[in-house]
């Protein structure tokens, strides 16, 4: 997750006064993404099959595996 501005290859959704860019082909295999602020960050969650290796948390002090 990232700030950016919308590209032609861009869909943005405005939720709750808050707009969303997420790159088309991203969006097609994620299907539905669920962001969450939890006080410390974001948290996002979709059905999309990371494997086992990734982010343990996002912001500071989180760390991506190898």
């Amino acid at each position: 997750m990232a700030l950016d501005e919308p590209k032609d290859t861009d869909d943005s959704f405005d939720v709750k006064g808050l707009k969303f860019v997420v790159d088309k082909e991203f969006m097609e295999k994620a299907k539905v993404i669920k962001i969450d602020f939890t006080g410390m960050g974001f948290s996002l969650d979709s059905d999309m099959e990371l494997g086992e290796s990734g982010c343990g948390s996002c912001g500071s002090g989180g760390s991506c595996g190898d």
